[in-house]
């Protein structure tokens, strides 16, 4: 995995290589051989972004999925700069990925593609667990999904029609 920071729209946002993988393409005149690469973007502040990109050389394929990134970004709203509000749960294919909210000091409890996208998503205490296929895209976007289906208490007394107090009780 490598890092690099980027200035894009007077935001820093740093970016971490996932994976990069050959793909081969077979033809009628032979195999053609391509580079796809797997990009998280975020600024350690709540704001977090994946995204992949296809090219005949691993450099253009790595610029492509950081443009990609740069425009699937998500806003996760953390509690106290450090943790998420509940625990979620978020699928893609075959992975699933479930996140819960941990005490302060606890740390970043996660491992593989799932750790680079909480820990550019700015997560500092949370508990992750990862089940079902391994493969890197797949988890790292089920944590996406974790993360887009995290509700805010202003969301969730909008939706149920009432005040921060009656939920709260």
């Amino acid at each position: 995995m490598q890092k690099r920071e980027r200035d894009n729209n007077k935001k820093t946002l740093e970016e971490l290589v996932i994976e990069v993988k050959s793909v081969v393409k077979v033809t009628q005149g032979g195999r053609q051989r391509r580079f796809s690469a797997c990009v998280v973007v975020g600024d350690r502040k709540g704001t977090v972004g994946l995204g992949i990109g296809k090219a005949a050389e691993v450099q253009d394929a790595v610029k492509k999925a950081i443009q990609s990134a740069n425009k699937n970004l998500i806003k996760v709203n953390l509690i106290d700069n450090r943790t998420i509000a509940h625990e979620a749960t978020g699928k893609s294919s075959a992975s699933r990925v479930i996140i819960k909210p941990a005490p302060a000091g606890a740390g970043l409890i996660s491992g593989g593609a799932c750790r680079a996208v909480l820990d550019l998503a700015g997560v500092k205490d949370v508990s992750s667990k990862s089940l079902g296929a391994n493969t890197k895209l797949n988890v790292a976007t089920a944590t996406m999904n974790a993360l887009k289906s995290l509700k805010d208490l202003n969301h969730v007394c909008e939706l149920r029609g009432k005040t921060k107090e009656e939920i709260l009780g």
